[in-house]
């Protein structure tokens, strides 16, 4: 099979098929990932001794919620490793195999009522293997699809890559709030929350067979044609040779998880809580942020393509600071105005969208994985696990600890797009333009 690898050709049916079947796996493999938390209170009944104080089941649910985000670094390392020594496809598709199985297995588990304490551990234990799977998946689809299509069109690949992740999001919370709209509550106790856990896994398999038709990446091919591939251990060549490119990525991704985390997640409690904002008011508020984050992804990464990544997270952060500090500073909101704001928040916390062109550049092709999986996963785990500590126990001294928390990192964009290395922005992702027989 010939491959031309030609970095200035237009997409064609083949990149958008690639782009199209990366998206959909990481929407549902996003979906899966979250839909816990949505059930949760009801998890927490279902799988826990029913004498136990409510604020320790909850302590405890939400424990193995978290132990997901803990396993990511490993699971993610080590997929990485043999997605750069054996290849990328065969972990992308072990990806999403290793996130269905686990979710339609925690549709089908046993409660604590027929296995006791052995129904919570088995529910940890598959969140664990949750938790590895996205790990895998999220640098693992950036890798794929930068190698995949031209250049100079690697932004707008990743952009909507990323956008694509964060409709996984918007599903579980639609799926959620749907199986609150149709179920009774002693209904979803007595079997209904398994629906969501079900339809995940079956979805996950389909999405898995559709990516049986995806090709190894040309850059990949070219590496073993030329035997080219990491010859050492690649994190330890990670580690070693590319320290400045690890500290960007992570710093990039802390403010990646700050704009998920703080201006996302937290914000729909944070309404209800300090401004007396409805619930349901907060969510449909919640789920435009959401759609406005998806579009701003895309529109980030075309910009990228065409003004270079220092420029665009200049701009991007300015916005991010501007529009946030606006939304969580407009105190008497009619639902118009919270819509707007809260959307262009969003919209703005999109710069996101161009943070894994600047990862994928970062790393030669050889460590390319291993390099993205190590960095983005280990500051995940740490920064997106702190984040919500450290502002909540900011809110004691002020409400708007939100607001100053993402401001504060929205500088930190600024001064990195500013100070980007060359290095970092001009490596080629695709080294060479010759045709590899495979």
């Amino acid at each position: 099979m010939n491959i031309s690898v030609d970095p200035q050709r237009r997409l064609n049916r083949q990149d958008y098929k690639t782009l199209s079947l990366a998206a959909l796996g990481g929407a549902l493999e996003f979906y899966d990932f979250i839909i816990f938390i949505f059930f949760a209170a009801v998890i927490g009944k279902l799988f826990f001794p029913p004498d136990l104080p409510d604020w320790l089941r909850q302590m405890q649910t939400f424990g193995i919620f978290a132990a997901g985000y803990l396993a990511r670094p490993l699971g993610g390392i080590i997929m990485a490793h043999f997605g750069d020594k054996v290849g990328r496809k065969k972990m992308f598709s072990l990806s999403i195999l290793l996130m269905a199985l686990p979710t339609l297995m925690m549709g089908l588990l046993p409660t604590y009522a027929t296995l006791g304490i052995s129904a919570p551990l088995l529910l940890l234990l598959l969140r664990i293997l949750q938790g590895a799977a996205i790990g895998g998946e999220v640098p693992g689809a950036w890798v794929f699809v930068a190698e995949h299509v031209p250049s100079r069109r690697i932004g707008f690949a990743c952009g909507t890559l990323t956008a694509g992740l964060t409709v996984g999001i918007l599903l579980g919370s639609f799926v959620a709030t749907l199986m609150n709209v149709f179920f009774m509550p002693h209904t979803l106790i007595n079997g209904a929350w398994r629906i969501p856990f079900l339809l995940g896994g079956l979805f996950g398999l389909v999405a898995m067979y559709l990516r049986r038709w995806l090709q190894e990446t040309p850059v990949f091919i070219e590496m073993q044609a030329r035997q080219a591939l990491a010859k050492e251990f690649p994190l330890k060549s990670v580690v070693l040779n590319h320290k400045v490119a690890v500290l960007i990525s992570m710093l990039l991704t802390w403010l990646l998880s700050a704009g998920i985390v703080v201006v996302i997640l937290m914000a729909p409690l944070w309404l209800q809580q300090q401004l007396g904002i409805s619930p349901a008011m907060a969510l449909r508020a919640n789920c435009v942020a959401i759609i406005a984050l998806a579009i701003g992804c895309v529109v980030t990464g075309t910009v990228i393509d065409r003004v270079g990544a220092g420029k665009t997270l200049v701009v991007g952060c300015v916005l991010l600071g501007l529009f946030s500090w606006l939304f969580y500073h407009t105190q008497t909101y009619h639902p118009l105005q919270l819509l707007l704001t809260y959307g262009l928040a969003g919209l703005s916390v999109g710069v996101v969208g161009g943070v894994p062109y600047v990862m994928v550049h970062a790393f030669p092709a050889a460590v390319r994985f291993s390099g993205i999986s190590f960095s983005y996963n280990v500051a995940y785990a740490i920064f997106g696990g702190l984040t919500p500590i450290v502002v909540t126990l900011l809110m004691r001294a002020t409400p708007m600890a939100p607001a100053w928390y993402v401001l504060g990192l929205s500088v930190m964009g600024v001064v990195l797009g500013i100070f980007l290395p060359s290095g970092l922005r001009d490596r080629r992702v695709h080294p060479h333009q010759t045709k590899v027989v495979a």
